[in-house]
């Protein structure tokens, strides 16, 4: 939006607004009226997916793109799926704690995410960094004009969007895999609840 479409940086920010708008409605409903019919396994399976679609969909972008064109939707479904990720998954990995171990629990997960995401973000800088430069290696001829660079630019974003889609499908996979079917255990139902509740 800056780099590309001379967006200010309040007025990107602005722009994001209707993704975390959407994060927030769909994880709060996600939570309060999904989790407990379905359970974890296919919100989290399918807001992986979701999100794939939308970055996949984000590769469409271009030099002349416009907001509410190119980049409105795809941020609306990037954010429905990571909605549904981040809540459920905070949910379902604090499931079935015992009381007195949900703070270790909890504090794992966000340990996760905090490490995923700086990880993320890191890599994905990289891929896109080295996709434009690789881009204007392969189209320079003497010095690059703005027009060339924007384009190598949106080559290293749609790049690192592509990378996106195949992180969030992996996921997908992992999950659809590995997550239990059904619903969440109640915390009731933890074997020796009874015993640690005796004991304090």
């Amino acid at each position: 939006m800056q780099t590309i479409l001379g967006y200010s940086a309040i007025t990107s920010g602005v722009a994001l607004l209707p993704m975390f708008v959407s994060i927030i409605v769909v994880a709060s409903g996600g939570v309060a009226t999904l989790l407990p019919r379905f359970g974890p396994r296919p919100l989290i399976t399918g807001g992986l997916l979701i999100g794939a679609a939308g970055m996949a969909w984000l590769t469409g972008i271009g030099v002349n793109s416009g907001y509410a064109s190119h980049l409105l939707g795809p941020l609306l479904v990037v954010g429905v799926g990571i909605g549904l990720i981040y809540a459920v998954a905070l949910t379902a990995g604090t499931s079935g704690v015992a009381p007195q171990e949900t703070g270790i629990a909890s504090a794992c997960l966000i340990t996760g995410e905090q490490l995923g995401g700086a990880g993320g973000t890191a890599l994905l800088n990289t891929i896109a960094a080295t996709a434009t430069i690789s881009w204007l290696r392969g189209h320079l001829h003497g010095r690059p004009a703005p027009h060339l660079v924007q384009l190598a630019a949106i080559h290293g974003y749609t790049t690192a969007f592509w990378w996106c889609t195949g992180i969030f499908v992996g996921g997908a996979v992992i999950c659809g895999t590995l997550l239990r079917r059904g619903t969440l255990t109640r915390t009731a139902d933890v074997p020796g609840r009874e015993k640690a509740v005796a004991r304090s």
